[in-house]
């Protein structure tokens, strides 16, 4: 299975917190693969301190990346619409992230699970 890994997630494992880095670990090691996307990416470069750059690029340099496509772009447009009809404001960046994993078939690893309510995105149970 591959892993999407939101940003929370991302943050924790780069600042050991929650026993992140070990459960990305296991994941590895049980075969899964953990991937994020260029949104994810340019989120964590933004809140990112100085001192931290060299050990963030080499971590996030052995995820998976899955880009922003036109396929991606209009699912996630849909999808805040769809769900601002229903009365619920979502932000774009994680209407992105969500249809980049609807789009490729991939599992979201997150801590925000309320702001990813779709029933068909596949979210996985952290402890």
């Amino acid at each position: 299975m591959t892993l999407l890994l939101d940003t929370t997630v991302l943050i924790d494992a780069l600042r050991h917190r929650q026993g992140r880095r070990e459960l990305l670990a296991e994941m590895v090691h049980l075969g899964h693969t953990l991937a994020t996307t260029t949104i994810n990416l340019a989120e964590i470069y933004a809140g990112m301190r100085p001192a931290e750059e060299a050990r963030t690029t080499m971590f996030l340099d052995g995820l998976e990346y899955y880009p922003v496509t036109t396929a991606v772009a209009r699912r996630a447009g849909r999808l805040k619409w769809e769900w601002s009809r229903k009365g619920r404001t979502l932000a774009l960046d994680d209407m992105l992230i969500a249809a980049a994993a609807l789009e490729h078939g991939l599992t979201l690893m997150t801590d925000n699970r309320i702001d990813f309510p779709m029933r068909e995105l596949e979210l996985y149970s952290l402890p």
